[in-house]
């Protein structure tokens, strides 16, 4: 039987965003609908808080790369004249 947490070590980095976020929001629906052990809980919690960095470093990324695409962007004419 596997564990709904998923506790692999390493396996959270290789995560895209996409999942982080759907794992992340049933991590969040299962903690609030309650009825897990303490320890359960606080699995779940870890689990979120990983998830969440996951997440961050997609969005940092992404807005780095947007941020760098626009420095590259030459001006418009019309800010030229």
């Amino acid at each position: 039987m596997t564990s709904e947490v998923d506790e692999t070590p390493g396996m959270t980095e290789a995560l895209g965003y996409e999942q982080a976020r759907d794992e992340l929001i049933e991590v969040v629906r299962r903690l609030e609908a309650g009825g897990t052990t303490l320890e359960e809980s606080l699995a779940l919690w870890e689990r979120g808080e990983e998830l969440a960095k996951v997440c961050r470093r997609w969005l940092d990324g992404a807005r780095a790369r947007l941020d760098a695409a626009l420095a590259e962007e030459p001006p418009d004419e019309a800010d030229t004249e």
